[in-house]
Protein backbone atom coordinates (compact mmCIF):
# COMPACT_ATOMS: atom_id res chain seq x y z
CA UNK A 1 0.00 0.00 0.00
CA UNK A 2 1.00 3.50 -1.07
CA UNK A 3 1.98 6.44 1.74
CA UNK A 4 -1.27 8.29 0.18
CA UNK A 5 -3.62 5.01 0.76
CA UNK A 6 -2.00 4.25 4.40
CA UNK A 7 -3.39 8.15 5.32
CA UNK A 8 -6.67 8.06 3.95
CA UNK A 9 -7.52 4.98 5.42
CA UNK A 10 -5.63 5.86 8.77
CA UNK A 11 -7.57 9.03 8.88
CA UNK A 12 -10.77 7.14 8.43
CA UNK A 13 -10.63 5.13 11.07
CA UNK A 14 -9.68 7.72 13.49
CA UNK A 15 -12.43 9.83 12.60
CA UNK A 16 -14.91 6.40 12.88
CA UNK A 17 -12.74 6.35 15.75
CA UNK A 18 -13.80 9.69 17.25
CA UNK A 19 -17.69 8.91 16.25
CA UNK A 20 -17.82 5.63 17.77
CA UNK A 21 -16.49 7.24 21.30
CA UNK A 22 -19.01 9.94 21.00
CA UNK A 23 -21.88 7.43 20.76
CA UNK A 24 -20.23 5.46 23.52
CA UNK A 25 -20.81 8.62 25.34
CA UNK A 26 -23.63 9.43 24.40
CA UNK A 27 -25.38 5.98 25.31
CA UNK A 28 -23.10 5.36 28.05
CA UNK A 29 -21.41 2.41 26.80
CA UNK A 30 -18.26 1.83 27.76
CA UNK A 31 -17.62 -1.05 25.90
CA UNK A 32 -18.38 1.43 22.71
CA UNK A 33 -15.67 4.51 24.11
CA UNK A 34 -13.41 1.44 24.26
CA UNK A 35 -13.61 0.40 20.66
CA UNK A 36 -13.55 3.74 19.46
CA UNK A 37 -10.03 4.63 21.75
CA UNK A 38 -9.11 1.35 19.96
CA UNK A 39 -9.89 2.16 16.48
CA UNK A 40 -8.80 5.97 16.39
CA UNK A 41 -5.47 4.74 17.88
CA UNK A 42 -5.23 2.28 14.70
CA UNK A 43 -5.85 5.17 12.29
CA UNK A 44 -3.09 7.35 14.15
CA UNK A 45 -0.78 4.42 13.65
CA UNK A 46 -1.75 4.20 9.69
CA UNK A 47 -0.70 7.54 9.35
CA UNK A 48 2.53 7.31 10.83
CA UNK A 49 3.13 4.86 8.44
CA UNK A 50 2.41 6.83 5.29
CA UNK A 51 4.70 9.07 6.86
CA UNK A 52 7.17 7.19 7.42
CA UNK A 53 7.06 6.11 4.03
CA UNK A 54 7.04 9.73 2.62
CA UNK A 55 10.16 10.59 4.48
CA UNK A 56 12.10 7.26 3.76
CA UNK A 57 11.06 7.78 -0.18
CA UNK A 58 12.73 11.63 0.31
CA UNK A 59 16.08 10.04 2.18
CA UNK A 60 15.85 7.64 -1.45
CA UNK A 61 15.47 10.41 -3.73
Amino acid sequence: MNSTMDKMKGKGNELAGKAQQSAGDATGNDDMKAGGAKQEAKGDLQQAKGDAKDAAKKVTE
